[in-house]
């Protein structure tokens, strides 16, 4: 049975860290809101589930997944959820929570860079908060950017199964996740990526081999691939590129 993946279907956004996993693992997956209303897809399919007061343990938004019985949401829930199914984690215990602290530590910096262009509120525009979007795009830039890149790369330099990979010696979701965080600072902040990753050859290094994985290549040559936009989470505003 193929998995039922639940996201807006015109952005990367959150959703894209699972989509990465299930197409690196060449797992069978329903994009469920860009599919066809007449077949039963499509936005009023995920609508639904979200609205659904039968469902017990409701997700709050998008993405969520759809596993049989098993519906779970959030990213790095979902992505625990699926790593030992996808072998895209270690089996020990140990191991898989120090994954999962890498993932949500990922989502943490996802949301910093999301609010560089809403640090006022989601239902504003961002015209409507230009000032506050440039102070925290400041230090944003200058400071957070920098310091979770350093992070990044402590830890692959500390593995003790070598630095090809952010946990053990085999690719996990992790290293896919940290492969797309990077091509979205690269999109919506060049200067300031270009600057902070020219002192994590490692993470440099890590993203180049993710991007090279024959089902990663593939997708990311494929119309599956949503390219990045201005309603996603990483938008390019050229005046928030500040270094």
């Amino acid at each position: 049975m193929a998995y039922e993946l639940h996201y807006w279907p015109t952005i990367q956004g959150r959703g894209e860290f699972v989509r990465l996993a299930l197409e690196a693992a060449g797992a069978a997956y329903v994009d469920v809101a860009r599919g066809p209303e007449s077949s039963g897809q499509g936005m009023p399919a995920m609508r639904r589930h979200l609205h659904d007061g039968k469902v017990t343990h409701p997700p709050f938004a998008p993405p969520f997944l759809k596993d049989g019985e098993v519906l779970v949401g959030q990213t790095a829930a979902i992505l625990h959820y699926l790593g030992p199914r996808l072998r895209l984690v270690a089996r020990s215990e140990q191991a898989r929570l120090w994954t999962l602290q890498i993932q949500l530590t990922i989502a943490d910096m996802v949301t910093e860079a999301h609010d560089t262009h809403h640090p006022v509120g989601t239902g504003l525009y961002y015209e409507d908060q230009k000032p506050e979007a440039r102070r925290r795009a400041q230090e944003f830039c200058s400071a957070r950017l920098p310091k979770y890149l350093q992070w990044f790369e402590s830890i692959l330099v500390r593995n003790t199964a070598g630095s090809r990979h952010l946990v053990g010696g085999r690719l996990s979701y992790a290293d896919l996740s940290l492969f797309q965080l990077v091509e979205g600072l690269r999109y919506a902040f060049p200067e300031a990526a270009k600057q902070a990753l020219a002192t994590t050859p490692g993470v440099v290094q890590l993203h180049g081999r993710v991007a090279a994985l024959p089902r990663v290549a593939a997708y990311l040559r494929s119309e599956r691939r949503i390219p990045f936009n201005e309603q996603g989470i990483f938008r390019r505003y050229p005046e928030l590129d500040l270094r």
